[in-house]
């Protein structure tokens, strides 16, 4: 199996019409920010068992039933 090289991928791209290369670079754009996006949205469950047990994030929960009164 022969290996593709990057500059060889781009030379083949560069030959395409505009509207094709448009097209691929429309595509790895998106596929971009999907990955860019994706660990932003697993990171919450990730820590969330973090912020139910550890001691240094849980210490102000002890406040959550007191009564709040502004100051002015």
């Amino acid at each position: 199996m022969q290996k593709v090289e990057t500059t060889d991928i781009i030379r083949e791209i560069s030959r395409l019409p505009v509207s094709q290369r448009l097209l691929i670079v429309e595509n790895i754009v998106r596929s971009l920010r999907l990955e860019k996006e994706q660990p932003l949205e697993k990171a919450p469950s990730k820590i969330y068992s973090d912020y139910l047990t550890h001691k240094d994030l849980t210490v102000f929960t002890q406040l959550d039933c007191e009564q709040f009164y502004e100051t002015r």
